[in-house]
């Protein structure tokens, strides 16, 4: 029997989003229903009511949670009612060629929940990165559902299931900080900050935090950034030059994922060193390089999806960092609203007035 919950729905491209009842399907085979109690306000949340990644409306929005299984379907094993987890958007398949070449973080074949939630009258809803959780309840893979310490209060918890994550693993995972790199880190939001924590956390000796705005320079600081550049009247690439000796940065993250700050990373790299791209671009932006610089600059351009995390392997791992006081999730969280926020949440998202807001359900 369908469970009715309220939901923040995107009805149509540009609208704002509305809060809607929603009839969510009792779980499937390898399915498990979640009632959700925090939810990450996400940049990507915003692209999928603009019409930026898919033109599937009505979206049902929200993707970075944490919340309680109240039900699981047939073959579902691992999980129980009651269990505590934190969502994530992509769950190994396990059969397809990544996943098959030990490549899970990779999958090509993700799993998702197979049963459509709709709107009262039948309309299907579209999930936000196939969760959907802005929402009272939500219905995912079992695949998508990983537990973890229920120690962690969910607000701060569920920002692991994206934001945070992205981060951190852009600098673990993608871009392999190591004990005594030096690291550059463009864009001091959610994800910047995180990936300034996971490559502290990983033993870099300077990490250099870039923003426009002194108070995000300010959160860097406490998130473990050694340096602080404002690129509104200073070059960054010669900052960070000066910063290292004259070489540039071992390792360069991009998290605002703009044509400009993608050059700004390529060109602050030492010689042979990593720039790695997390934040999302636009779909009409281009970039455009001397094909020269490309060759004799040498290094690698890698693009970091999810941090390349494992869900299964790495949420746990997070979890524990915060409650042992080595990761401080809970200062990403800027403020705590309701599903009728979520507009207002957006525009401060996009004045850069906020780390995350949190929906509370």
């Amino acid at each position: 029997m369908p469970h009715e919950a309220r939901a923040a729905v995107a009805v149509k491209r540009g609208a704002p989003v509305e809060v809607l009842p929603i009839l969510v399907p009792d779980p499937g085979p390898g399915e498990v229903l979640v009632s959700v109690q925090a939810c990450g306000v996400c940049h990507t949340d915003l692209h999928y009511r603009e019409g930026a990644i898919g033109d599937a409306f009505p979206y049902l929005l929200g993707h970075e949670a944490a919340g309680l299984i109240e039900a699981v379907g047939d073959g579902v094993t691992e999980l129980a009612p009651g269990d505590y987890v934190v969502l994530a958007w992509r769950a190994p398949c396990g059969r397809c060629r990544s996943c098959r070449r030990g490549r899970p973080w990779y999958c090509f074949a993700s799993r998702n929940a197979a049963q459509p939630m709709t709107l009262p009258d039948g309309t299907p809803l579209s999930p936000a990165l196939g969760i959907g959780a802005f929402a009272e309840k939500t219905l995912v893979a079992a695949g998508q559902a990983v537990k973890v310490d229920p120690s962690a209060p969910p607000e701060a918890a569920g920002l692991i299931g994206c934001g945070v994550m992205a981060g951190y693993g852009a600098a673990v995972h993608t871009g392999g900080v190591g004990s005594g790199d030096t690291v550059a880190v463009i864009g001091c939001g959610g994800v910047g900050n995180a990936a300034i924590a996971g490559a502290s956390r990983a033993g870099a000796r300077r990490v250099i935090a870039i923003d426009l705005d002194d108070g995000k320079l300010d959160a860097a600081e406490r998130f473990g950034a050694t340096d602080t550049v404002n690129s509104r009247g200073t070059d960054p690439v010669e900052a960070v030059r000066q910063l290292t000796g004259g070489h540039g940065a071992d390792v360069v993250i991009d998290a605002v994922g703009r044509p400009e700050t993608y050059r700004q990373g390529f060109y602050m790299r030492d010689l042979a060193g990593t720039l790695v791209q997390v934040g999302v671009p636009d779909p009409d932006m281009r970039i455009e390089l001397p094909l020269i610089d490309l060759f004799s600059r040498g290094g690698a351009l890698k693009s970091s999806w999810y941090g390349d995390c494992l869900p299964s392997r790495d949420f746990p791992v997070l979890i524990d960092l915060f409650l042992s006081g080595k990761l401080d999730l809970e200062r990403f969280v800027s403020e705590t609203v309701t599903l009728h926020d979520i507009e207002a949440a957006f525009g401060k998202m996009q004045r850069g007035e906020v780390l995350r807001s949190v929906v509370s359900l």
